[in-house]
């Protein structure tokens, strides 16, 4: 939560350029109290699993959050029950008259398809563009930000030579982001991707701003301040264990694929993973629903306007 101070205060302005959260006097005194609402749109087939990965970081603030569970209108499902469907999602069409306080679009395993074969691409496009009228902030994570980076500013998604596969150094470029509060100067993130983003098409495009970003694997963080958007192209969101059923998935299939980057202990698949990035996965989210709080509308009617 943020401190509140007097904005004539010296530390007032040295914090605030450091990143701390910091409220002036006034703006406390004029705070109403509600919860905030979040949804989730949902592509990935492992829906319970999503879901609850994202619900644990957005959970563990002292605000209260309101979560919605949303999927889109025209496309089932296989890999999730159909009564859990049902009693817990609502069609993005059932909720596009309504207004929230945050968004998050997940990623999708269809990276291989180009944005306009993919099935739900027109509602989807659909869904970005009513996020500028009916959501306060929005977060895209991995193909669900690079769709949403291709459809807004064109920046063009490319294949990889090989997976990026495992976890990856990050260096944090933006210390004073009100996103990055607490962050280490680098930090380790896992990465599960067939295609990439190049830094200098986004740096292309006015307004965009990597805050973090890996030698190894290119930009991982982007913001777009004026959209009140943020994109992640990795997964700090990740269980200890995702990418090790990711890995043992594939060689039970056969399929060739190269053991986790810096994952297991000693590189050996054979021993458990050991967590490494769980601290600022919270950090992040907790940081990113703190913004919200401070700036979305107490009336939600007001979103957009």
């Amino acid at each position: 939560m943020p401190i509140t101070l007097p904005e004539t205060l010296p530390a007032y302005g040295i914090l605030d350029r450091e990143g701390v959260m910091v409220m002036s006097e006034g703006r406390a005194a004029r705070q109403d109290i509600r919860p905030l609402r979040i949804g989730l749109l949902n592509l990935m087939p492992k829906k319970i699993q999503t879901e609850t990965q994202f619900a644990r970081l957005i959970g563990a603030t002292p605000l209260q959050i309101d979560f919605h569970l949303i999927r889109m209108s025209g496309h089932e499902t296989k890999n999730t029950a159909a009564e859990h469907m049902a009693e817990f999602y609502r069609p993005f069409s059932d909720v596009r008259g309504e207004k929230f306080d945050g968004l998050i679009i997940t990623g999708a395993p269809i990276e291989h398809l180009e944005y306009a074969d993919v099935t739900y691409w027109d509602e989807l496009c659909a869904v970005f563009d009513w996020c500028a009228t009916h959501v306060h902030a929005t977060f895209g994570v991995c193909w669900g930000g690079m769709a949403w980076l291709h459809h807004v500013h064109g920046v063009a998604k490319h294949m990889l030579p090989a997976k990026a596969f495992g976890c990856f150094r990050h260096r944090n470029l933006a210390p004073a982001s009100p996103y990055l509060r607490g962050f280490s100067d680098d930090l380790l993130i896992p990465v599960s991707r067939w295609t990439e983003l190049r830094q200098a098409e986004i740096d292309a495009v006015p307004g965009l701003r990597t805050l973090l970003a890996s030698d190894a694997v290119g930009p991982c963080l982007i913001e777009d301040p004026a959209r009140r958007t943020l994109v992640i192209l990795n997964h700090l969101e990740y269980d200890s264990t995702t990418l090790k059923e990711e890995y043992d998935r594939d060689v039970a299939a056969g399929r060739d694929i190269a053991v986790p980057v810096n994952y297991f202990p000693q590189d050996d698949p054979r021993q458990m993973p050991t967590n490494r990035w769980r601290s600022h996965a919270h950090l992040l989210y907790g940081n990113w629903i703190n913004e919200i709080y401070q700036t979305t509308p107490y009336d939600l009617a007001h979103i957009g306007s």
